[in-house]
């Protein structure tokens, strides 16, 4: 800046000297002297303003470069080669990146996720399960295993997961998939490795256009209780801070293979329609004699992974938020279409059979509000006909009434079980670190039973579901309370999070004796290590 002023004041001078030589009237030299002092000046000061300003920046550059790199999401490993435009690399640059561990081939990101689980549980009755409580099957008092606690500690909650994102034109296309070590177990699991089955959780892809959504793959259904919108992502629903494989009584949910088609032409309204695996159950129940004993494999999706299925199961929601990234108001309503189907042998037709069906479903819905920033209320509940198998398989679809053709020829037909399921709770952030939920949840199943005309006994049973003698749930009932807090966190290297989670369960049956008890108690308590990948 120095050697520019000499230089201006140099030529400057030089000017002046001209300007004497030819004017020889000392009046004009005069004020052109004045007029060449007036023009130094004014050069002087525009040199010091641009000098502070070129100070300035260096100082914003200098600050920019000595600070942290700023927290985000998703952090993006760019693969692809060297722009030749420069405008081109900043752009690419300045992206915003979503985590650490993603990887960008071509125009596609992949990001690894997922956490370490370190389960610690304990159970006032021995339900013979690890991680995912059969809340269906707890054992009554009057049994050994209702006699006897249990403690696991397991890894097998343990999850990875990959998603994909990518546009392509006008599409933006997704992927993802996710697994952990929940699968069926053997019986020797616990004796000396512990090798626990890896599963297939979700597997689903994604098209995006405009304001179309097309999910196809195996995903979160869509009666499960969303946070926000109608989405299939992990993110999206509202499942409760339960750590339980199974989350907790009362919260209807699937995950299973289906094609969905969501409508979201705002953040604040979605509509979506799934086509999705059916597959009808009857646990406990009695089925009339003259069916003879294979027939439960017909028809019970819970002892036969290849039960006969009539059509798809056809579901629909719409939901309505206020705020989805705020204090949001989430509201949601839809309905479930499902089915039943038999094969009856044909009266005075040797080998020959009919075939019968039943059609139900249900209605559900559900909110969630944000009183405030840090607490939020929520409530979800399913009501129907032929909707058991949602609530974790708790009870049965339908059971089987035999009718009387002739006094001894006989012929068969399904009828639906009626179900509820519902939850409602409280989640608190008390502070940056620690999370609370409270909760409370149950599900009921209706009677639907009835003498069996076609047993030969002197004394005809009652079949059915929830008939006198018989060990059918009625209803199963959890109060639960989760702490999370999280330890430690670097947006580089993950979290360490430490959840404390105790709940206490009931489950009442339709019939039992007078000498026995009249509910089935437990009390279980985990202590859940988890670390979170960035």
């Amino acid at each position: 800046m120095k050697s520019i002023r000499t230089f201006c004041l140099l030529v400057l001078a030089s000017g002046m000297a001209l300007g004497q030589a030819s004017q020889p009237n000392n009046s004009n030299v005069a004020d052109d002297l004045k007029t060449l002092r007036d023009a130094i000046a004014a050069q002087q000061k525009q040199i010091a303003e641009q000098q502070k300003k070129l100070e300035e920046l260096q100082q914003q550059l200098n600050a920019k470069a000595a600070a942290p790199a700023p927290h985000v999401q998703n952090a993006t490993l760019t693969t692809t080669a060297p722009a030749t435009n420069v405008s081109m690399v900043q752009a690419d640059t300045e992206k915003p990146k979503e985590s650490p561990l993603s990887i960008r081939i071509g125009g596609t990101e992949f990001t690894p996720g997922g956490f370490v689980d370190f389960n610690n549980i304990f159970r006032t009755t021995n339900t013979q399960n690890a991680v995912s409580t059969t809340f269906g099957g707890i054992p009554f008092s009057n049994t050994p295993q209702g006699q006897l606690t249990e403690f696991r500690s397991s890894g097998q909650y343990s999850r990875f997961n990959l998603k994909v994102s990518g546009k392509y034109g006008e599409n933006k296309i997704g992927g993802y998939i996710e697994a952990d070590f929940n699968g069926n177990d053997a019986a020797n699991v616990f004796v000396t490795t512990n090798p626990h089955t890896f599963r297939l959780r979700l597997y689903y892809l994604q098209l995006g256009r405009g304001n179309w959504e097309f999910t196809l793959g195996q995903a979160w259904g869509l009666l499960t209780p969303n946070k926000v919108g109608v989405g299939a992502s992990p993110s999206d629903l509202d499942t409760t801070m339960a750590t339980d494989g199974n989350i907790m009584t009362g919260v209807m949910y699937s995950r299973d293979a289906q094609f969905r088609i969501a409508y979201k032409p705002s953040d604040h309204f979605g509509w979506a329609l799934s086509v999705a695996n059916p597959q009808q159950i009857a646990p406990g129940v009695a089925f009339p004699a003259f069916l003879g004993a294979g027939f439960a494999n017909t028809v019970d999706g819970n002892a036969n992974a290849g039960v006969p299925n009539l059509f798809p199961d056809v579901s629909t929601k719409i939901a309505i938020d206020t705020n989805p990234t705020g204090r949001n108001k989430h509201l949601e309503i839809g309905g479930v279409l499902t089915s039943a189907q038999i094969a009856v042998p044909r009266p005075g037709v040797v080998g020959a059979f009919d075939k019968e069906s039943a059609i139900g479903g249900g209605v559900f819905g559900g909110v969630g509000i944000s009183l405030t920033k840090k607490f939020r209320v929520v409530a979800h509940g399913m009501y129907g006909n032929g909707d058991g198998r949602y609530f974790i398989g708790s009870g049965p679809q339908f059971v089987v009434v035999p009718i009387a053709i002739a006094p001894t020829v006989f012929t068969a037909e399904p009828s639906l079980v009626h179900a509820g399921s519902g939850f409602g709770g409280a989640e608190w952030q008390a502070t940056s670190s620690t999370q609370i939920g409270a909760y409370y949840g149950g599900i009921y199943y209706a009677r639907n039973a009835f003498t069996d005309i076609t047993a030969t006994t002197p004394v005809q049973p009652i079949i059915g579901y929830g008939g006198v003698g018989s060990a059918n749930n009625r209803a199963i009932q959890q109060g639960e309370l989760v702490i999370a807090h999280t330890m430690w966190k670097n947006p580089q290297y993950g979290a360490f999070v430490v959840a404390s989670d105790s709940s206490y369960v009931t489950r009442a049956l339709w019939a039992h004796l007078a000498t026995a008890p009249k509910n089935a108690h437990m009390f279980m308590t985990k202590i859940d290590f988890k670390y979170v990948l960035p």
